[in-house]
């Protein structure tokens, strides 16, 4: 297991390079400058251009790249914001626990309601409770985050005044962004469980479990739900490694101050050192989560965990 991990650990490393290689290359191929951006376009020529030199960007694109790769690898350095001038690290320190909360809210809740759903559904197949799950799961799958969300805030804020519009003061203010999240992954969730039990439960040693006298419950939980969960927990890798990628979309709508929002300002203001800091904090928050996924692989089933002990 420690070789596995530590394989996968310096497999992430040319992954990490090639994505700040690619939205380098995306933010430097955009047009307009930090200059330009910052003081306006009414500033003078000779301004604008102290102010690039400042920031290094009118240097050659190879050798800003090789210059903030050194900088990382070296010093842990990722640079100073155009824009505001503070370190780009403590910025991201700042509004991660924002994102963190929202994502860890969303996946855990998602998760308990999709997967229950979902068993029940496929040990229900062709009842009427299985066709008002399925017909609900596309339902909720179908419909855009923003617009979700809107309504959300116009029923439960606007007018009945339960919960407020907008801001992360208390946990009151996470129900409604949660809420938004979690009815659309957790309609995905329930789809995928469904068609892997019903998929589990149709092989032969459920056939056998069953003829052997064991009961309904030991069955699905004990024999089939193990191996239904392998693509599920994948994909609730993903959705949480989605979701600390700041759930833009739902960050917005409820003006929750996370990394989302703060990519998406940054990109507008081309500060590139915010734009490729979040980037890279982001890639390496997914490889982790997709090798706990990998790890989870391992306990679940014994047969994956043999293949990575070798």
């Amino acid at each position: 297991m420690f070789k596995f991990v530590v394989k996968r650990l310096l497999l992430t490393i040319p992954v990490l390079l090639g994505t700040v290689f690619l939205v380098f290359t995306i933010m430097s191929l955009t047009p307009g400058d930090p200059g330009t951006l910052i003081l306006g376009l009414t500033a003078k020529q000779e301004d604008i251009a102290r102010l690039n030199h400042e920031f290094g960007y009118d240097r050659p694109f190879m050798i800003r790249f090789f210059n903030y790769v050194r900088d990382i690898t070296l010093h842990f350095d990722f640079g100073q914001s155009y824009r505001t001038r503070t370190p780009v690290f403590n910025e991201i320190l700042v509004r991660f626990p924002n994102t963190l909360k929202l994502a860890l809210a969303s996946i855990i809740f998602s998760s308990i309601i999709g997967i229950s759903l979902g068993i029940l559904s496929a040990v229900r197949q062709y009842s009427v409770i299985d066709a008002s799950l399925t017909v609900l799961a596309m339902f909720f799958a179908c419909i855009p985050g923003f617009w979700l969300g809107l309504m959300l805030m116009l029923f439960f804020a606007l007018r009945l005044h339960w919960l407020p519009v907008s801001g992360i003061d208390s946990w009151k203010h996470y129900v409604l962004p949660t809420l938004t999240l979690v009815l659309g992954s957790s309609a995905g969730l329930l789809r995928l469980t469904r068609s892997t039990m019903l998929e589990t439960i149709r092989q032969d040693y459920i056939s056998t479990a069953r003829s052997k006298g064991a009961s309904e419950r030991i069955v699905i939980w004990r024999h089939a739900l193990k191996n239904a969960l392998l693509p599920v927990i994948t994909s609730m890798g993903m959705a949480f490694g989605a979701s600390l990628g700041g759930a833009i979309i739902v960050e917005t709508v409820f003006a929750i101050p996370g990394l989302g929002t703060h990519v998406v300002t940054a990109i507008r203001q081309k500060d590139v050192p915010v734009v490729l800091a979040c980037t890279l904090f982001l890639a390496v928050m997914f490889c982790l989560i997709m090798l706990v996924v990998d790890i989870l692989y391992a306990f679940i089933d014994p047969r994956i965990k043999s293949r990575i002990t070798k």
